[in-house]
């Protein structure tokens, strides 16, 4: 199902559905990580709604360094990792969620498959919009 999908990449959901990325992640041995971002409308909310349906450390400082970090060093430091399919839904639109704060988000996930990519570890994250 992945074949045509590199395997660090950050790319819009478009023609895949949910279920069959999941399907995917567990056929793959991959950690699958869902956050549908819907009722959230400001940077806070998105970062509170990623970090509890990722289960992050109750410490999470909801900002984009503490989401890089959970990211990448805090779970390399977990041990080995078998790759990672990551599903962000809903990303909103709204004057305290705007173009910019979604751009810097995803690139925060860039930077995250970047990091895994180095590591030869699989960090797929497909995302849509509201």
């Amino acid at each position: 199902m992945l074949k045509s999908v590199p395997p660090n990449v950050v790319q819009s959901i478009r023609a895949f559905r949910v279920t069959d990325l999941q399907s995917e992640a567990v056929r793959l041995g991959q950690h699958f990580l869902y956050a549908h971002c819907g009722h959230a409308v400001t940077k806070q909310q998105v970062l509170g709604v990623i970090a509890d349906a990722f289960h992050f450390p109750k410490y999470f400082g909801k900002n984009f360094d503490a989401l890089s970090d959970c990211l990448t060093s805090l779970v390399h430091k977990a041990g080995k990792q078998t790759g990672f399919l990551v599903v962000l839904e809903q990303l909103p639109n709204t004057p305290k969620f705007d173009r910019e704060a979604r751009e810097t988000l995803l690139d925060v996930f860039r930077d995250a498959a970047d990091f895994w990519a180095d590591k030869k570890v699989a960090f797929r994250v497909f995302y849509s919009f509201q």
